[in-house]
C-alpha cells in the first residue's frame, strides 16, 4: 500500500463500550474519533476551542460525510489522520481511520465554517490558524 502523508495524526484504541451488538464499532463513534482528532489538531497548533470561544470565535461543522469500509472491533488499535483544504469560506477536513497496516476503516469529509461574534467569516480565521502550514503536502 502506498504511504500517505497526513497533516496530523493520532493513534487510538477501540474501547469495549464503543461497540454495538454485532461486536463492531458503532457508526457514530467514527464521527467521535474524527472530532477528537480535529480538536487534537487544533491543540497542536497552539489553540483550543474553549479559548477561541472566549475570544468570540466558534468553528461549526457544516456537513459530514463518512464512508465505512472495514469495521473496527474492540481492542483494535488505529490511527486517525487528517488532511485539510480551504474551499471558499469553509475549511474541509479529509479524515481517515486507518488500521496499523494502512487499510482504511472509514474516511470522512467534514466541512466546517467559522463564526466570529455571531457572524460567519470569510475564512480568514482559518487562514490565520493555518498560517505557515502547507496544505498541499
Amino acid at each position: 500500500m502506498k504511504e500517505q502523508n497526513y497533516l496530523f495524526s493520532i493513534d487510538l484504541k477501540v474501547r469495549d463500550y464503543e461497540c454495538d451488538l454485532q461486536g463492531v464499532v458503532n457508526n457514530a463513534n467514527y464521527q467521535h474519533y474524527m472530532e477528537h482528532t480535529r480538536h487534537e489538531f487544533l491543540e497542536s497548533l497552539g489553540e483550543n476551542f474553549g479559548a477561541l470561544h472566549e475570544a468570540g470565535i466558534d468553528a461549526f461543522v457544516y456537513k459530514v460525510s463518512i464512508t465505512y469500509k472495514k469495521s473496527l472491533r474492540s481492542g483494535d488499535r488505529f490511527t486517525s489522520a487528517i488532511n485539510c483544504r480551504k474551499k471558499g469560506v469553509k475549511l474541509i477536513f479529509d479524515q481517515y481511520i486507518l488500521f496499523p497496516d494502512g487499510t482504511v476503516s472509514a474516511q470522512g469529509e467534514i466541512e466546517t465554517v467559522a463564526v466570529q461574534n455571531g457572524v460567519i467569516t470569510r475564512g480568514e480565521v482559518f487562514d490565520k490558524l493555518l498560517e505557515g502550514i502547507d496544505l498541499n503536502k
